[in-house]
């Protein structure tokens, strides 16, 4: 109940709609029982036509309503019908439609309202996980596979709407239904009506019973999802490599594993909750047959109930068991849903530990440098930097080199605070990165990765992703310094051609040429290359270096690089070896030395 309580929190702004359907809903139950109880009327003009009341009756106080009440509806029908029984018929069983119109018409609006809540709550929780997932470290993600993630945000929150979120419409209307049917099962009959629960305790524990293993074969069931949209994902995003080394097999096989899984575990739990309704009904059908037991007794031998007050009688008890089921089928839908919400709240709940300090400063502009002051830092047990110091000065170009494992990349996102130092500082002209906003921060800085990341979009709208109101003419200026305008004309449709899922209708050379114009669109005063030009060819490579060093000019650059041959103008370069720097200077000073970094070279040179 708990999670159902910080789910309910989303229906907050959709209120006026949740009283609409408590308004309707009421109304609903009111009818509801009404309508049954508008049988006895009609009952007593088709089976005691003697039974005529020609002077109207006089109210006698609440303990005989029930009596009044059908002493004055037979009063009705006698004063339209005169001597003809027909006309007395119809006006009865026009009111029962009436009635039962009524009912269905406030059932519609009930419901009707409350798809508003239940849509808007949907699309509320979604926006918020969505931009949880965006705003949360990069590390959180490294630990959670991205289709468990995705069937969080789908699957499970789907399972919110038909569980939690259904318990609304029951909140009101089937208590209500059942408590309004059972004054008026009173008033035909207290005696019967005590009878009747002494059994409803019981069949209520038996039904409880069953649902107790719920949540836990419902977890199992959204775990088992998560684990084979993963696998679907992973297929697709390494589909190449899957067909080249003939693994279809080695990946159909774990798939087909994990949707087994998911098939055992559906099973037992369908199976689990199915047994709710025919156990329900049987219940409720064996509390109908000790009724018509004892009520039959009642009409025909101790002779103190009328018999079309019995049948409406059994009408009413009749209409309970619907309110009753729904009831118990919502107690296994909160146990279902309670599996899906503790995985949706793991997301919106989840703690992110770099976040801005409070009355963080915004800065817009650079004006001397970058400092790494003895940083430390572990991903996980070991420390991957150690007592590090690093400084770049304003329009220098510093290039990180070292064998893989160095800590090259670890440094870039350091700077960019995708991660937080554990030890030590960095610092922006003097101040503390976790003193600047993450959003001016981030705004300072320009980044072209190894891996081109690229939408599914047009080349227009992947340009201008860090400047949305970027006109076409700027766009195409970035475009020509970074080598990229001739390519993009040639495309279909030019700037407006949609390059694929991943810029995958690209090459590799133009999808980088397409991440460069992005980062010069942006036009940030440091710029950090991770690896830019590693996995390119020889003629790519050229000309995504030239768009390299025209976008580089008159800027501060941070250069990870894995071809030395692309950074042999920096102005300084970093030698890494396992966390350390073990040579600093230019390419010249560095080749004289004739240290780590002339080998280097030489190997590269030798295998070039």
């Amino acid at each position: 109940m708990n999670y159902f309580k910080k789910i309910l929190r989303f229906a907050a702004p959709y209120r006026r709609y949740g009283a609409l359907n408590i308004f309707f809903n009421i109304l609903y139950a009111l009818f509801s029982a009404l309508s049954f109880a508008a049988l006895i009327p009609m009952l007593d003009v088709l089976f005691k036509p003697e039974q005529k009341v020609y002077a109207k009756p006089i109210y006698q106080g609440f303990g005989k309503l029930k009596d009044y009440l059908q002493d004055y509806i037979n009063y009705q029908v006698t004063e339209y019908s005169g001597d003809d029984d027909m006309k007395g018929l119809v006006l009865v069983i026009s009111l029962v439609l009436a009635l039962f119109l009524l009912k269905n018409l406030f059932n519609y609006l009930a419901m009707y309202f409350i798809t508003f809540l239940r849509n808007g709550v949907l699309k509320d929780i979604r926006n918020k996980m969505y931009h949880k997932i965006v705003d949360l470290p990069i590390f959180f993600f490294s630990e959670k596979r991205k289709g468990d993630v995705i069937a969080r945000i789908t699957s499970d929150v789907l399972e919110i709407q038909h569980s939690f979120l259904s318990i609304l419409e029951l909140i009101v209307r089937e208590p209500l239904t059942i408590f309004f049917t059972i004054l008026v099962m009173f008033g035909i009959s207290t005696k019967l009506t005590l009878f009747v629960f002494i059994f409803i305790p019981i069949a209520g524990m038996i039904i409880s019973r069953i649902g107790k293993s719920l949540k836990r074969k419902s977890d199992r069931v959204q775990k088992e999802q998560g684990e084979f949209l993963s696998i679907v994902e992973e297929t697709l995003g390494g589909l190449r490599v899957v067909k080249a080394f003939n693994a279809e097999s080695k990946f159909y096989n774990t798939f087909k594993s994990s949707t087994e899984r998911f098939f055992k575990f559906s099973n037992s739990l369908l199976n689990r909750q199915n047994l709710a309704s025919p156990t329900g009904e049987f219940l409720g059908i064996l509390v109908i047959g000790v009724l018509l037991w004892f009520g039959g007794k009642m009409v025909l031998v101790d002779q103190t109930l009328d018999a079309s007050s019995f049948i409406a009688y059994m009408g009413l008890a009749y209409n309970i068991l619907t309110p009753a089921k729904a009831i118990s089928k919502a107690s296994y839908g909160v146990k279902k849903g309670n599996a899906a919400a503790e995985r949706v709240l793991e997301i919106l709940e989840a703690e992110n530990p770099i976040k801005d300090v409070e009355n963080a400063v915004d800065k817009s502009d650079f004006n001397t440098g970058i400092a790494l002051k003895n940083i430390s830092f572990k991903y996980e047990d070991d420390y991957v930097l150690k007592g590090f110091d690093l400084e770049v000065k304003k329009g220098q170009t510093v290039a990180l080199v070292g064998q893989s494992g160095s800590g090259k990349s670890t440094v870039a996102n350091l700077v960019t605070r995708f991660y937080d130092v554990n030890q030590g500082e960095i610092q922006i002209d003097g101040i503390n990165i976790k003193d600047i906003s993450k959003r001016s921060l981030r705004g300072l800085m320009g980044l072209v990765t190894q891996d081109s990341i690229l939408f599914n979009d047009t080349v227009k709208n992947n340009i201008a992703l860090g400047k949305e109101q970027a006109s076409l003419d700027e766009i195409i200026a970035a475009a020509k310094v970074a080598n990229a305008h001739a390519f993009i004309m040639e495309l279909p449709h030019g700037y407006d051609t949609n390059i694929g899922d991943s810029g995958n209708k690209l090459s590799g050379g133009q999808k980088q040429r397409l991440s460069i114009a992005r980062a010069v669109l942006k036009n940030p005063p440091i710029m950090i290359l991770d690896e830019a030009t590693s996995a390119l060819d020889t003629e790519s490579e050229r000309l995504v270096q030239d768009a390299l060093e025209k976008m580089m000019r008159n800027r501060t650059s941070l250069v990870i690089a894995h071809r030395l041959s692309t950074i042999q103008n920096a102005d300084s370069i970093v030698v890494l070896s396992k966390g350390k720097i073990v040579e600093q200077g230019t390419h010249e000073e560095l080749m004289k030395s004739k240290k780590g970094y002339k080998k280097l070279v030489e190997m590269q040179s030798f295998t070039a």
